[in-house]
């Protein structure tokens, strides 16, 4: 459909899903103020024409809905994503390895359209090499406050493997140094920090190239957790999307080939004998800022672009942003890739507030005791969902996996404190800061399955009616604080000394007034509890599970889990800076507001 990023944002205007601004915006905070507000209610896709003392427009928001992302992938909808798996395995459901097993062979239609060489492609009809590479022409965002410097979001980065000769395309945040050095956010589970160890035992540089826009296809591939399998790379999964090969062509000052239809490259190597760079803070998709840490340095050695380049950039905050429309393209599409080793699941979701890794919805046909903790446990040793913190589980295919609030007020009503959770420890997201040491930490498993004899039977709990902070106890420490009628109870609080936010959760959970709550919840103050999204984005990104979840058991009305989803201190033995919730500075979105109101209020006409 879409061979690069023109055509489909020419397809885009034409639906009325863009709107192009002319007037001057500054690539420092001001376009984050004005994406953030679009985004967020679900607005079009922006073309900045006109960036102050930058050479090229940009565009931003191509993924921020559902339609627009289904659009760029070539469906109808994100479903029809795990339609065409399905069909493409035929899968017998039920066939657990030996299902799988059998597949596999019918995965080779994935790489049945391999990228097609080419001597010249779009992209290197203007080059800048060495003294001509100024990386400040570029409208790279300066996204938040908080963060180190300008950093390019949406970049497509390509190495190759110099002992194994295997090929990666990540997509890694890189923050921009100076003119032609960038940092290469490289985490340690990450396919291109292994190519750079590899370049290290063999004593030579790792050369990279890094493509920004294209076909909007390998963008969402370059976030694709792909499955280790030979021949199956991002430029194959491109390729089955789109029913055609990718069109590469070779760098001109690196051996790495290169989208021939990208908008931008940037070619150069990264050393890894040099020591690295301080990068960072930044901004992250947790909602949270990442503080600043080491990271390898990327040296750029030429830039090829397009006559009529424009430069492709995202923003990533507090949910939801642009980046839970490629979560969940992610989610569809390997929906069915999870029933071929799990047959049980039905369906799952990753509700936004979990930002990809905190929080994953579980509904299964369930057959036997423990069949949940089965399943979930079968999902914590599948790729990238390793990183998951929090896992409800359900058979009732009533409940919609996708509404949120419905899946926990479900899930809490068949599941008892103490009887029907799991904890566990494992790897963590290495973004989390929660975490009892970096990378490290727990998981928390709710099983609200119904339950066989052997399990302790069925027990349906019901939630006592919502309650406002003037009908709920007081208490010194309390800001404010509400109970949902759906099992939870929150309760926000200026934390100001050691255990405050623990001791307020059990002494809550044994108040009388408990006796219809499952869950009581302490947050900071600067979390609304009036906003279930707020609070358990706030929850699941503070909590190590088995730290900071505590079940009650003399609670009045039965076991409560009682979680401690405050910032932690140091008198806690909590070893690392707690980092700050991403706000943007009012000045920059109130000046905004007055040069965009259409924009921002949502009538850009």
């Amino acid at each position: 459909m879409y061979r690069d990023l023109h055509a489909f944002v020419a397809d885009l205007e034409a639906r009325g899903d863009l709107v192009r601004v002319s007037e001057p915006v500054d690539s420092v905070l001001e376009i984050t103020a004005i994406a953030d507000a679009v985004v967020k209610r679900g607005g079009p896709a922006l073309l900045f024409e006109n960036v102050k003392d930058r050479d090229f427009p940009l565009v931003i928001g191509l993924y921020g809905t559902r339609e627009r992302m289904a659009r760029a992938l070539g469906v109808e909808t994100l479903d029809a994503l795990g339609e065409r798996v399905r069909s493409l395995l035929d899968i017998q459901m039920g066939g657990g390895l030996f299902g799988m097993a059998s597949n596999l062979p019918k995965l080779k239609e994935l790489t049945s359209l391999p990228p097609k060489r080419v001597r010249r492609g779009p992209v290197q009809e203007v080059v800048w090499r060495g003294d001509e590479v100024d990386l400040g022409r570029l409208p790279v965002l300066k996204c938040w406050p908080q963060d180190g410097g300008p950093f390019i979001t949406l970049p497509l980065v390509m190495s190759r493997d110099p002992e194994s000769g295997e090929r990666n395309i990540g997509m890694y945040r890189m923050q921009v140094f100076n003119k032609n050095t960038t940092g290469m956010h490289w985490q340690r589970h990450k396919t291109g920090a292994k190519h750079l160890e590899a370049a290290k035992r063999l004593g030579q540089k790792l050369e990279v190239a890094v493509a920004l826009g294209g076909d909007p296809a390998l963008t969402y591939a370059a976030t694709a957790p792909l499955p280790p399998i030979p021949g199956i790379d991002e430029f194959a999964l491109t390729g089955w999307l789109r029913g055609r090969g990718l069109e590469l062509t070779k760098g001109v000052t690196v051996d790495l080939e290169v989208p021939a239809h990208a908008e931008i490259v940037l070619e150069g190597y990264i050393d890894p004998n040099e020591d690295w760079w301080a990068e960072g803070p930044f901004g992250d998709h947790t909602g949270f800022y990442t503080l600043e840490d080491q990271y390898p340095a990327f040296h750029v050695t030429a830039v090829t672009m397009r006559k009529n380049a424009m430069y492709p950039a995202t923003i990533v905050g507090r949910p939801p942003m642009e980046d839970a429309y490629l979560i969940e393209a992610t989610e569809r599409l390997f929906l069915t890739a999870a029933q071929l080793i799990l047959p049980e699941i039905v369906d799952y979701h990753l509700p936004p507030a979990g930002i990809a890794h905190n929080l994953i919805n579980i509904t299964i046909d369930k057959a036997y005791p423990g069949h949940g903790y089965k399943v979930a446990n079968g999902l914590l040793g599948l790729g990238q969902a390793m990183f998951s913190k929090v896992l409800l589980v359900s058979d009732d295919r009533s409940v919609p996996v996708t509404d949120h609030e419905g899946f926990w007020a479900h899930v809490l009503k068949h599941a008892t404190p103490g009887r029907d959770e799991q904890f566990a420890k494992g790897p963590i997201d290495v973004l989390d800061h929660a975490s009892r040491s970096w990378s490290y930490g727990s998981k928390l498993i709710i099983d609200g399955t119904s339950k066989h004899a052997e399990e302790g039977g069925e027990v349906v709990w019901e939630p006592g009616p919502a309650r406002s902070a003037d009908e709920l106890p007081a208490h010194a420490e309390i800001v404010d604080q509400r109970q949902t009628g759906s099992g939870f109870w929150f309760i926000s609080t200026d934390k100001s000394r050691p255990g405050q936010g623990a001791n307020l959760a059990g002494w809550a959970a044994r108040e009388p007034l408990a006796e219809g709550v499952r869950m009581v919840a302490v947050v900071d103050a600067d979390t609304d509890v009036h906003d279930f999204e707020d609070v358990m984005w706030t929850l699941l990104n503070n909590i190590d599970p088995e730290r900071d979840v505590v079940i009650v058991d003399d609670a009045p009305g039965g076991a409560v889990w009682a979680v401690d989803a405050t910032h932690k201190l140091r008198a806690e033995g909590f070893a690392r800076d707690w980092p700050d919730k991403i706000v943007m500075d009012p000045s920059v979105t109130d000046r905004a507001r007055e040069r965009f109101a259409a924009l921002m209020s949502g009538d850009p006409s």
